[in-house]
């Protein structure tokens, strides 16, 4: 299956909000909102781009 950024951010989404739905089961809503989905997203981001360049570094060599 051929990744494009488009699909690649959606499985990024879907994961990210599959999680916070899981997270509101166990710890309290407004926790979840102010404090773990921002650092969940921050993360994303930082590791989807390191992910990113290095696939790009891969495919250069």
């Amino acid at each position: 299956m051929e990744f494009d950024f488009g699909k690649s951010v959606g499985v990024l989404v879907a994961i990210t909000a599959v999680a916070t739905v899981g997270l509101t089961s166990v710890m309290a809503p407004g926790t979840v909102f102010m404090m773990v989905l921002p650092s969940m997203v921050v993360f994303a981001v930082v590791a989807f781009f390191l992910g990113m360049k290095h696939g790009e570094y891969r495919t250069a060599r």
